[in-house]
């Protein structure tokens, strides 16, 4: 072939031109705006109230840092929200890198900017990448700031992250000092309809107060706005902290022991943090944690709740040790985490989190801090009143008891409902070792190539493989004959072993996790989708249960001298070659294909759980009745075509033009 042939043009598919002046960069807080499910993690109500946690996470971090003792967050009408501190007040001298401009309108208006990189200003903060204000007045209507430094009261106004005024000094203030941010939320970004609910506001701040002795939290709530939902004023102060906190959600309820584990401790050393906690065993309740971190609420938990976890189960199996009971060695986290109620806070310098809504804590030193801080008063806990932790440990035993009886349970199920038939699937089928469902987890991946990468990659203790042919029938068009006629579903449904449809037994499950694991690719995301497709409306009660998993391969494999790291996508890729190879010539290597990566590569990156990420498929039921999910299933998977079509339609201008290897 020659270069002529090679570089020929191909007919094009689109009547746009792909040159430089394509290529877009967003200034100032534009990609804020254009993209705000990457700061807030999305435009629902969640990310709305997200905007108010923001700020008033500013003003607790002057609380903690010891310069504030009171926060006010007053709501009034017009959805119109003020938080304002008794703290130093934002800086409003000139900033020496941008002339011109003051340092509370760098502030506002730019991204990454603000005093907690460095531990100058806090030792520890909630705010880490300066982007949490700046994001509020990005996508905010109007936002007013108003600073009392030095008696003396500063003021400026802005609009969609935009100046809509100078910095003027507004008058003497003796008597005050602080921030006061005042803000709307932009209805062209979160819709004409959203509005703050007075309730989540009035228990965020009340949650605050808990996490910090030493802060007075005032309410305040417009009369039209508060109806009989909530007071119009109220003061949030708790000396006692996480434990009065504890005490007022046990209420009357009896627990094992009579005294709640509650504590605090300062870490050794220069971590200039401390860890806080609160737990209680009631003897009947489903159970309710509450994880913080510099007073961020951390709802899916991370390292320090792994410290937690390790501090009381070590404990307690020491504790049946020294009292003589020998079953103490088989109780597990479980038996003593679930049913109690646990509140846990701590402060700790540079944290890292695994987004920017920060909902876990990843740093890994918070384990071990948490961990052996603990872990010596829960010893005392125990030892101290020998009743009091005899108590707890049968209350514990009674809890592994039921957890081994119900294990004995399942494995009376899962072999009856495999008996009498070995599973048809010799030659597809690759089971893994345990009989026992719990711990087990079975792959379903596309084709023989990535099934063989998988089957050399795997656990073959607990993991199993089931490599499907191409992509499965979509279901949502399909009717129950042809359903019940395709071989790869009726293959799918032996290998699950718990029926489908009005059949379905979720208990018979012979594994307690299924992973979809399709290539990083279009092709990948179709094939997934339909099998996601399939467990919605043949086995919706095992995605409610929360046994479907999404794999996450990387897209790519960057390299630079003996250094090799993986990529999801190319945002994943430019972040790690600009962070970790900075200056490096890289060598990068696209898989095209699971079957492409070597069994060590694909263990390493999407099979090991050390290492790996999965995404839990969730299907709440109040999700299927509010949000409408069968229908949007069944308009855009279904038999009638002009459905997707409007929906590409509608959705079309929010994606991106991406660039396709051929």
């Amino acid at each position: 072939m020659s270069n002529d042939d090679l570089f020929a043009s191909a007919p094009s598919t689109s009547s746009g031109n792909y040159d430089a002046s394509s290529i877009e960069v967003l200034e100032g807080l534009e990609p804020v705006r254009r993209r705000p499910g990457m700061y807030i993690g999305g435009t629902d109500e969640r990310a709305y109230h997200h905007l108010a946690a923001e700020i008033l996470d500013n003003a607790m971090d002057e609380a903690v840092a010891g310069h504030a003792n009171r926060i006010e967050v007053a709501l009034g009408t017009g959805n119109r929200l003020t938080i304002t501190d008794n703290g130093r007040g934002m800086p409003v001298d000139p900033h020496p890198k941008y002339p011109g401009k003051s340092a509370l309108e760098v502030i506002m208006t730019m991204l990454h900017s603000g005093g907690k990189f460095s531990a100058k200003a806090y030792a520890t903060s909630g705010g880490l990448h300066g982007v949490g204000v700046s994001v509020v007045n990005a996508l905010s209507t109007d936002t007013v700031v108003e600073v009392a430094r030095n008696k003396e009261l500063f003021r400026q106004s802005f609009s969609r992250g935009h100046p809509t005024s100078g910095l003027v000094s507004v008058g003497a203030a003796p008597n005050r000092r602080g921030t006061a941010v005042s803000f709307t939320p932009d209805p062209e970004i979160f819709g004409d309809s959203a509005r703050f609910r007075p309730a989540r506001l009035m228990r965020l701040a009340r949650s605050k107060a808990y996490l910090y002795a030493g802060v007075e939290i005032r309410w305040r709530c417009d009369p039209a706005v508060a109806g009989d939902e909530v007071p119009t004023e109220a003061v949030f102060q708790f000396p006692g902290g996480l434990a009065d906190h504890l005490a007022e959600q046990v209420g009357a309820r009896e627990c094992a022991t009579s005294q709640f584990f509650t504590g605090k401790q300062a870490f050794p050393g220069d971590n200039q943090g401390s860890v806080e906690w609160a737990v209680a065993w009631p003897l009947y309740s489903d159970g309710s944690y509450s994880y913080y971190c510099n007073t961020i609420p951390t709802p899916d938990g991370g390292t320090h709740e792994a410290g937690l976890r390790a501090a009381l189960t070590k404990g307690i199996r020491a504790f049946a040790d020294l009292v003589g009971q020998k079953r103490g060695k088989d109780i597990t986290a479980d038996d003593i985490m679930v049913g109690s109620e646990q509140m846990l806070s701590v402060f700790i310098r540079d944290p890292q989190f695994q987004s920017q809504t920060k909902d876990r804590l990843t740093s890994p030193d918070a384990a071990r801090l948490v961990e052996t801080a603990i872990r010596d008063h829960f010893d005392h806990f125990l030892a101290d009143n020998m009743e009091r932790g005899k108590a707890l440990l049968g209350f514990v035993l009674d809890k592994m008891d039921d957890r081994l009886r119900r294990k004995a349970e399942r494995d009376v199920k899962r072999k009856t409902a495999t008996s009498g038939r070995k599973l048809r699937l010799p030659g597809k089928l690759t089971d893994c070792a345990n009989d026992d469902p719990s711990g087990t987890e079975i792959f379903i991946v596309e084709g023989d190539s990535a099934g063989g990468s998988a089957k050399q990659a795997r656990d073959r203790k607990t993991q199993a493989v089931l490599p499907i042919r191409g992509k499965i029938l979509n279901v949502a068009s399909a009717n129950a004959a042809k359903i019940g006629a395709n071989q790869e579903i009726q293959d799918l449904g032996q290998a699950l072993g718990c029926g489908l449809r009005d059949k379905c037994n979720p208990d018979l499950l012979r594994y307690e996790r299924i992973v979809i694991m399709t290539d990083a690719d279009v092709d990948g995301a179709h094939i997934a989708t339909l099998l996601m497709t399939f467990f919605f409306q043949e086995m919706p009660e095992l995605v409610r249960r929360g046994h479907l998993y999404l794999a996450q391969p990387p897209l790519y494999r960057l390299t630079a001298g003996s250094k090799s790291l993986y990529a999801m996508d190319d945002a994943h890729r430019a972040e790690i070659e600009a962070k970790e190879f900075k200056g490096k010539k890289v060598e990068v290597a696209r898989f095209k294909g699971l079957g492409e990566m070597n069994p060590m590569q694909l263990r390493e990156t999407t099979m090991d759980p050390k290492t790996r990420t999965l995404l839990r498929v969730v299907l709440p039921q109040e999700y299927e009745e509010r949000a409408g999910t069968r229908d949007l299933v069944d308009r855009l998977m279904g038999k009638n075509p002009e459905h997707r079509f409007a929906f590409i339609q509608a959705n079309a201008a929010m994606v991106d033009d991406e660039v396709i290897d051929a």
